[in-house]
């Protein structure tokens, strides 16, 4: 059973390469999935779950942004949505969870969520990431995602950003760190395809199956 986990700065190639290894194991691509267990587990809807998506934001400001479209008429006695006042530790404790109990029947590969450090005690897992120069980020972003280059400079800004707070604020590291992953690939450089192929071929070497 292959367990990887996959880190992607922006414009890295994450959303692309992650499935390719994924068909090629024979083991589910799991992405989605974990917002969509947080909010079966919290009793949320997966809206919900998915705008707390490896996102830092504290109470104050989620309950605001929930009562925001409510003119102040509506405001007395106006009860926000739960998702909006649970604890970022809370819903960071279950995407933890989500991941250790997805995993536990075929594996996977983990797009994300600080996968390599909330599995950094697995014993099989593999755990990779992927990266590039900044300009060459923009310029895949904008041919993988047809974005415009002033849109792909915003989102690699917004996202590395927000990734980077997650990490950082809840594991008091460095998700960009070489210390967290065995595997650590230029996918501006070199191919996805070819970055697809050395994750397989890592994960073989390293977790032979039958």
């Amino acid at each position: 059973m292959y367990v990887i986990t996959l880190s992607a700065a922006f414009g890295a190639g994450g959303g692309h390469v992650g499935p390719a290894v994924a068909e090629r194991l024979d083991v589910p691509f799991i992405d989605r999935a974990i917002p969509a267990a947080v909010a079966s587990d919290l009793g949320v809807p997966i809206e919900d779950a998915l705008s707390r998506d490896e996102q830092v934001k504290g109470w104050l400001s989620r309950m605001l942004s929930a009562a925001a479209p409510l003119s102040s008429d509506y405001m007395v006695g106006y009860d926000p949505p739960r998702m909006a006042l649970l604890p970022d530790r809370e819903f960071v404790t279950c995407t933890q969870a989500a991941i250790r109990k997805v995993i536990c029947a075929k594996g996977g590969v983990i797009l994300g969520r600080a996968g390599a450090i909330v599995l950094r005690d697995h014993p099989g897992a593999l755990h990779v990431r992927l990266d590039g120069d900044r300009e060459r980020r923009v310029r895949q972003a904008m041919e993988l995602l047809n974005l415009s280059e002033s849109q792909a400079r915003e989102k690699l800004d917004y996202n590395d950003n927000a990734r980077t707070a997650y990490v950082r604020h809840f594991y008091r590291t460095d998700p960009a760190s070489c210390d967290h992953y065995d595997l650590v690939l230029d996918s501006t450089r070199l191919s996805l395809e070819a970055c697809a192929e050395l994750i397989v071929a890592a994960a073989k070497a390293a977790h032979p199956v039958g």
